[in-house]
């Protein structure tokens, strides 16, 4: 297949796509929710920093809330891994203190330079008056600071 070629999801009763190509029906990883904090540890306007215990290791979040909502993403900005938890809340995202970058909090995406790389976010459910943060093997093994991570 080029790169000008789209790939045709195949309808439920087709064995294959119009174009010939096999789809990827492969789920995504599986997501493990878990506990990082009680929902009154982080204020509406505010993050603070917690850590998530798997079976596949520890990872560092920023968890944050804004206009009510929960948010949990890397601590780690990608400008020069600053720590996340260390800067503020604004109406557009999280701000950087280290150089005032600033992050969209659903999705991760710079909207404010000088980063240019989004950061990871995470799914998160509030239940029983605790914060749990959706984590796959994956996201456990390749999280952390750009200078921590090795090589591929």
């Amino acid at each position: 297949m080029t790169d000008h070629q789209p790939q045709v999801a195949a309808t439920p009763t087709d064995s294959t796509p119009t174009n010939g190509t096999p789809v990827d029906n492969a789920s995504p990883p599986p997501c493990e929710f878990v506990a990082v904090c009680r929902a009154g540890q982080v204020r509406d306007g505010y993050v603070r920093r917690f850590y998530a215990t798997t079976e596949h290791g520890e990872l560092e979040l920023a968890i944050s809330r804004l206009h009510g909502k929960a948010y949990a993403t890397s601590n780690y900005c990608t400008h020069l891994d600053c720590l996340l938890s260390s800067g503020k809340l604004q109406d557009d995202g999280i701000r950087c203190s280290c150089h005032n970058s600033v992050f969209e909090l659903e999705g991760g995406t710079p909207i404010q330079p000088p980063a240019t790389e989004p950061i990871a976010t995470y799914p998160v459910r509030e239940e029983d008056g605790k914060v749990l943060v959706g984590l796959t093997e994956r996201d456990v093994l390749e999280g952390g600071p750009r200078r921590r991570r090795l090589p591929k």
